[in-house]
Formats: C-alpha cells, structure tokens, sequence
C-alpha cells in the first residue's frame, strides 16, 4: 500500500531546486513541472505524458517533480525555483488577490475528482457539514485547495471559523493513519486514495465532488481543478513552450478518453497500484469522465471558484472580489491552438 502512494520529492533534490534560480533552469532549455502530488489520479496527466513520450514529441525537455499539497507547488513556482505547476486553477485567483499573477494554461480537471470522506464511526453522527461543530477535518495543508473547500462547505453547513478545526494530514498513507488514529472525523480525498479508505471499511463518502453532479450540487456549478498554471511574466516571454505544452497535454486528455481504464493504467509506473491493479483500475474507471476532453475552461467554471473562495477568504471578502480579474486568471489560447492542430472540434 505505501508504494501505492508513494510521493517522489526527494529533500535534496527540492534544496537544490530552491537555490538554482529558474532563469538558469530556463537557460538549460529544461522545464520543470512541480506537480501536487504526482500518483494522484486528479493529477494524472503530468505522469502519463511523460510515459506516452508526448513531451518528446514536442520537442520538450521536462522534468517532473512532486510535493503532497498544490499549495507547497504553488509556493515553489512563486518563489521562481520551476516554471510551471500542475494543481488546482484556485491558486491563480487566491494569488491575484495577494498580488501575484499566474495563469491556467491547460484544464485537466472540469470538477474537483474529490470526495470529503467521514470515519465510519462517525458516519450516524456527521450526516453533512451542518454537523461539523467541534469536529476536525483533515486536508492535504493549510492553504491548499482542499483547505479552500473544505471551508467553504463547513461555512455552507452553517459553521463559523471557529467551530471547526483543520488540520495537515496530507494524502495516501498518511491521510489513511489520520484516519485510523482518529485524529481527523472527515478527511479531503482523491483516487487512488478514496477507494482504498472505502475498501478498508475505514471511511464512507460525505461529498462527493467527483462528477458534474456532485460539484454542481455541492457548489454551484462546475468547479475547474487540476490543470497547468504557470506565472505570467513567464509566459509572456515563453509562448512558443507554452504551446508545445499545451499540445503535449491535451493530447494526453485525448488518450485517457479514447482508452479503457486498464490500458491507461499499464501505461503509469506499476508501483502507483499499491500491489492490487484491480482496485487501481476501478479508481481510473470513475475517475475518466472528470477529466476535460480538449483542455479549455469550461463555461462558468471560473465564476463559480472565485464563489468559493470569497465566502472564506479575508483577502476576497467585503468587495475586494470584484477587484479579481479571471480573465487574467487562464488562457484557452494554446489549448484552442492545440485543439486545431490535433482536428479536436
């Protein structure tokens, strides 16, 4: 099992990233992808790139690495130690409210592809977030988009910041030991992760935000979540990479949703199953339909994220929000160049 949710960042290797400045990354003709945790099927378009040779084939030299929460990846493209990130499109709004400027370049993500799991021994007493008083709900880190929506949903249930307590559990095994120790009575999760707690018998869903139903019901509307952001001074400077990236990717989208769930999986590392690719495969069969045929921004998708966040956030609450530019926030340019170029209507 803990192969299974094994995370690649290596301490020296980030140390090392941390302390070469990215425009001598950049000057190698290398691009660096921080991703939020690289064997979570929401992210799984950064592995299974690679796997395909796609960004070979664009002429690309990418290196992957991996960190358990988006937020430690977001931290690590401001602070300019990689060029690009693949997380949760929040962060670009959540950032240009504080003042920096990153971009979604390609949406993977039409909805969350994440589920608030109650322990099971808490499952006839926690029904929905109006029963979240005095209870502790565990997210990947404080600041990430599982902390946005945990939040927003403890406030949609009726609950005050003070009623509830968040804390860092991270993902896969260590979410899993929350659990079992009882130091968290609902937890964030995402696949592989969510079918080995229901399996266990450790923890039954609460939300389920890994449909177009289940995130319309649970927030409004579609919620973009995984995909491509890099800063925008960045991108400005790099439009002819910024392409090639984009063609990599979508058609990566194009694979997933022209292949079964088995033949996805024999293409991603063996050790991402934990030693049980039955289990793996079901996680990839629910997983398939979240994921965005052709990349864009879905309609809406945008709106219904900056909702989200300023129902919590101090630095969108009292009409700050309407200083947010989502225009500024993403980009269907490269996508729609890459749509065209790949026949995708």
């Amino acid at each position: 099992m803990r192969a299974w949710f094994r995370y690649s960042c290596i301490a020296g290797a980030l140390a090392a990233a941390l302390a070469a400045p990215a425009s001598a990354q950049a000057a190698s003709g290398k691009i660096v992808i921080m991703v939020g945790g690289i064997d979570k099927i929401i992210y799984l378009p950064a592995k299974l790139t690679e796997e395909l040779g796609y960004f070979k084939d664009a002429g690309l030299d990418v290196e992957l690495q991996s960190q358990q929460a988006g937020v430690s990846a977001e931290n690590q493209l401001v602070a300019g130690a990689v060029q690009a990130v693949v997380g949760y499109y929040d962060h670009a709004i959540d950032l240009q409210s504080k003042g920096k400027s990153i971009e979604s370049i390609v949406q993977f993500g039409l909805v969350p592809g994440a589920m608030m799991m109650v322990r099971s021994d808490e499952a006839g007493t926690i029904k929905s977030f109006a029963d979240m008083k005095g209870k502790t709900i565990g997210v990947t880190a404080l600041g990430s988009s599982s902390s946005f929506l945990a939040q927003y949903l403890a406030e949609a249930g009726g609950q005050k910041s003070g009623d509830y307590s968040l804390l860092s559990v991270g993902a896969g095994t260590t979410l899993i030991a929350a659990m079992k120790q009882k130091r968290v009575d609902v937890a964030w999760t995402t696949e592989p992760t969510t079918s080995a707690l229901l399996a266990m018998g450790e923890a039954r869903p609460l939300v389920d935000m890994t449909t177009a139903e289940g995130s319309k019901k649970a927030l409004g509307g579609l919620y973009p979540a995984a995909s491509l952001y890099v800063q925008s001074g960045w991108l400005k400077t790099h439009k002819a990479e910024a392409a090639k990236l984009a063609q990599a990717f979508v058609r990566t989208l194009q694979f997933i949703h022209g292949h079964t769930a088995e033949q996805i999986a024999d293409k991603v590392p063996a050790d991402y199953y934990g030693g049980n690719k039955a289990m793996y495969v079901k996680a990839m069969s629910a997983s398939i339909a979240m994921f965005s045929p052709d990349g864009r921004m879905p309609e809406g998708g945008p709106e219904t994220a900056l909702k989200v966040l300023k129902a919590f956030s101090p630095s969108l609450k009292d009409g700050k929000d309407k200083t947010i530019d989502l225009a500024k926030t993403y980009t269907n340019e490269f996508v729609d160049q890459a749509d065209k170029a790949l026949g995708i209507k």
